[in-house]
């Protein structure tokens, strides 16, 4: 299976200066690729009688060669590849909107995820260097898989650089045999079958009040000014380390739950849903649901362990793991689930891992 890396470039000015070129580069291919074909449906909607074939990438990369490129000579500072990358993403992305499966692509602005790809000559030298077309090489703080790769997306955080690539990893078979079920929550991350409680990261909470003062402290500067984009990166940063805090917690619980278990039963949690509700949409977001779900899913792939999703309508809550009486009711704030019928009392969420363990036999 194909397995990503990413990690932190160590940058000098002149490589910090060739990757906005080339961020800039891919931006502008972006945004010129989406305003034609904008214009493309626009005229087909206005004029259905004489519509225009949707182009490919390959149409629109051959149409930014004859049109933008001779026009402008800061397209040939950078590598070919960043441009007809940027195409071959966009057509992607009006293919997953014509699915109905994302929304209407938009225009990209400067200094919002920039990001590029470079495709070629894209070779690993020793432990911490890699090379990449017309940028040259590049040091990492950390050591790299020594792997062959063709491509790699370079992308910036707060001012912070990452590289990033996939390449093939053969997948392990542990053998292990054990269920385990998963119950996500809002007071704990998960609450496992066996009694386990992994207790949530809670990262957005812990640094609310320091990001709310750090934004309102800079709600008088000017916009572009030096002291205006210190501050733009202080608040980067501090959005960055709230995530990264997330994602190692989801890290260490997922690869804790495919490693050590044969199966993993979670519930398919309707998130866009549960975001609805405006007094819990801040707690789920921290926890990271969907973020859990992915990496779940490729992690039980790698190491030989099953992935089983029960359906949301489950009523694995309601349910008495001791006898199996369903209850009519059940309110959110009853944190202690009890029995009527058998008298058994059990903690709501333990209760329901339970049942999730249940229901694949």
């Amino acid at each position: 299976m194909l397995l990503g890396f990413k990690t932190e470039l160590i940058l000098n000015k002149a490589q910090r200066t060739a990757l906005m070129k080339h961020c800039g580069i891919a931006r502008h291919a972006w945004n010129w690729g989406l305003g034609l074909t904008k214009q493309i449906l626009d005229h087909n909607n206005a004029l259905p009688d004489s519509k225009i074939k949707f182009p490919t990438a390959i149409d629109l990369h051959k149409w930014l060669v004859a049109l933008v490129k001779s026009e402008n000579e800061w397209y040939y500072e950078c590598s070919k590849s960043t441009p007809q990358q940027a195409l071959m993403a966009l057509r992607e992305a009006w293919k997953r909107c014509f699915n109905k499966t994302a929304g209407v692509p938009k225009f990209k602005k400067k200094g919002k995820r920039d990001s590029f790809t470079l495709e070629g000559t894209v070779k690993i030298l020793g432990n911490n260097k890699i090379q990449v077309p017309v940028i040259g090489v590049l040091k990492t703080y950390e050591r790299l898989p020594q792997v062959l790769t063709k491509s790699a997306t370079i992308s910036r955080q707060a001012d912070k650089w990452f590289i990033s690539f996939r390449f093939d990893v053969e997948t392990q078979n542990l053998e292990q045999t054990n269920v385990v079920g998963v119950d996500l929550g809002v007071k704990n991350l998960a609450t496992l079958s066996t009694g386990e409680v992994i207790a949530g990261a809670k990262s957005y909470k812990k640094y609310e009040a320091k990001l709310s003062r750090m934004q309102w402290l800079n709600r008088h500067k000017i916009i572009g000014s030096t002291n205006w984009k210190k501050a733009q990166i202080a608040v980067a940063r501090l959005h960055m380390k709230i995530a990264n805090i997330r994602k190692d917690t989801l890290h260490k619980l997922t690869t804790l739950l495919a490693k050590n278990h044969g199966t993993v039963v979670i519930e398919d949690l309707n998130v866009s849903g549960m975001m609805a509700n405006h007094k819990l949409a801040r707690a789920i977001a921290d926890m990271g649901f969907y973020e859990f779900r992915r990496q779940l899913t490729y992690k039980c792939q790698l190491y030989g362990s099953k992935l089983i999703v029960v359906d949301r309508w489950f009523p694995s809550s309601k349910t008495c793991s001791n006898c199996g009486t369903k209850k009519e009711t059940l309110t959110l704030n009853e944190r202690v689930f009890e029995c009527g019928d058998c008298g058994f009392v059990i903690d709501r969420d333990l209760n329901a891992a339970i049942n999730l363990s249940k229901a694949v036999s």
